[in-house]
């Protein structure tokens, strides 16, 4: 589960988001334009600095990052999990309008295609949305907010490519956000060696969609070399095991010889 503590620095207070009266505004009520722009500030912060760090980055790496004191970011977001909980909720957002734009295809399959390529790419990308989707602690009210937004969207996309005979009937809506996280996944591990690679895993199971096929659709990358191979694998969470070290390897077991049976 990804750290989600926030730093211990005190906030500040600032005069330019409060109120014309000197007080600081009610829950509930708009924010005044300068605050907004700030929140905004912040949360295109927060997207930057964790789509490269992770949730590890702390507040006063986004307050740095978006050049405001700390103690506007405390205002706005009282600890990391507030941020991560409107971050969250700003990239499912984005992932729907993706999926809206990409019904307006007039080809369903190109549609289908458009959506989980630019998924995909967010998906194995941005190392701060993974950790939200997956590793945080509110996860519950995250996933339901996903699900509700995600799912009419992305069943709309899939049962207009079945319709018209482009997509296997057996495809259901879930195994689109499985497939996305398998990627993610990919972009994780091979970020330092081919960033790139898991395009060439998409083509593959784009063409595994479809329910006939006369011919495959080319590879838009090469493979990884068996020495890119084996960085990866060093890379890997599995592979460092949780020490950083690689794991030793116990002996199989051998079966006992014919003498040792005699014995």
């Amino acid at each position: 589960m990804a750290d989600v503590s926030s730093s211990n620095a005190a906030p500040s207070i600032e005069e330019s988001e409060f109120t014309a009266s000197g007080a600081a505004p009610e829950a509930g009520r708009p924010l005044r334009k300068d605050a907004e722009r700030n929140r905004q500030r912040i949360l295109q912060a927060a997207a930057e600095v964790f789509t490269e760090r992770g949730l590890g980055a702390t507040l006063d790496d986004v307050a740095h990052h978006a050049g405001v004191g700390v103690g506007t970011v405390y205002r706005r977001f009282p600890d990391k999990a507030a941020l991560a909980d409107a971050l969250f909720e700003q990239r499912i957002d984005l992932l729907v309008g993706l999926a809206e734009r990409a019904y307006g295809e007039p080809d369903p399959w190109q549609g289908l295609v458009s959506f989980m390529e630019r998924s995909a790419e967010m998906m194995a990308t941005d190392k701060g949305l993974r950790q939200i989707l997956m590793f945080t602690s509110s996860g519950h009210d995250r996933v339901c907010y996903a699900r509700d937004r995600m799912r009419p969207a992305v069943n709309r996309l899939l049962e207009r490519a079945q319709a018209a005979g482009q997509v296997r009937d057996d495809l259901a809506p879930t195994d689109i956000p499985v497939l996305e996280f398998m990627l993610g996944t990919i972009g994780e591990y091979t970020r330092d060696v081919r960033p790139g690679i898991w395009r060439r895993y998409l083509v593959l199971w784009l063409d595994a969609l479809r329910p006939s096929r006369d011919s495959y659709t080319p590879l838009p990358v090469p493979e990884l070399s068996p020495d890119e191979m084996a960085t990866v694998m060093r890379n890997s969470p599995f592979g460092r095991g949780t020490s950083g070290k690689q794991p030793a390897i116990k002996p199989r077991p051998q079966p006992p010889t014919a003498r040792e049976n005699t014995q």
